[in-house]
């Protein structure tokens, strides 16, 4: 159930990569704020974690807009180092403002259902990660819809097919990829929602989740949607199996080297597409 929540991170990572050719850094920085502010919808308003989602994910998808446009695009054409360092240092800016603002310490939210199960024959599945689960696939059955059907769905896919072709036949690129840095954006924030019932709060929460959704988008292949799909669901499997025959952190080594095993048999991920040498 956590893998799914995995995917959905990895989505947004791919996405974002896949359009505009550039790793955002800052991903689990994003899903920490959304993380935030989640948790004072619930403490100051007490709205539902899961209604917020109506909140925190237009939310989302306007702040990744906005800091697409005013910090990510200016280095689109610089080296990829530049790119990468600029994400860098968004999410060290993001992470200490967070570290200002709400200090150190982890904030736990309970809600009446955070103990809750569902019996499933001979399971009982924690409620509030079937809930994030069955989200995290409902949230990615629409994207795939709006990525296939919709005209921004089509521009996205041609910018990212070839970004001079698009721009040729009237596409507006830079707009675009703006749009697909808010979609990546919305989804992890998401995520962070439908997490914030089962999971701590703190400034540093989302590399917990992001250092895992990195090595899905890389096991499942690099802009492959159905990838980072399978891959999500993959890891959360060998996690939780890693968890019941390993003790405390190195639950962690079942999860790299099925990764390290991978790359070594397909080195472009297990439904990337293969690059010519």
């Amino acid at each position: 159930m956590v893998g799914g929540l995995y995917a959905l991170i990895a989505l947004g990572l791919t996405l974002i990569f896949g359009v505009m050719k550039i790793i955002n850094f800052a991903h689990g920085s994003l899903m920490m704020l959304a993380m935030y502010a989640t948790f004072w919808l619930a403490t100051t308003f007490h709205l539902d974690p899961y209604l917020s989602l109506a909140v925190t994910v237009p939310a989302a998808f306007v702040f990744g807009y906005a800091v697409q446009r005013g910090v990510i695009a200016p280095v689109l054409n610089a080296p990829e180092h530049n790119q990468l360092l600029m994400t860098l240092g968004l999410a060290l800016v993001l992470d200490n403002l967070a570290l200002v603002v709400f200090k150190a310490d982890p904030r736990t939210l309970l809600t009446a259902y955070s103990q809750s199960t569902l019996p499933i024959g001979p399971l009982r599945l924690n409620l509030p990660r079937l809930l994030a689960f069955a989200g995290a696939v409902v949230i990615t059955a629409l994207l795939a819809v709006v990525l296939k059907t919709t005209d921004i769905g089509k521009a996205l896919r041609a910018a990212a097919e070839e970004r001079d072709g698009a721009a040729l036949v009237g596409i507006p690129v830079p707009r675009v990829y703006a749009v697909a840095f808010g979609l990546g954006t919305a989804c992890v924030a998401a995520a962070g929602t439908m997490a914030v019932p089962f999971f701590y709060v703190s400034p540093d929460v989302g590399n917990v989740f992001v250092i895992t959704a990195f090595v899905v988008v890389v096991l499942g292949g690099l802009g492959s949607f159905p990838g980072a799909l399978l891959g999500g669901l993959l890891v959360g499997v060998v996690e939780s199996l890693g968890g019941l025959y390993l003790h405390g952190s190195l639950a962690q080594i079942a999860i790299f080297a099925l990764f390290i095993l991978i790359l070594l048999v397909r080195p472009d991920g297990i439904l990337g597409t293969p690059h010519a040498a």
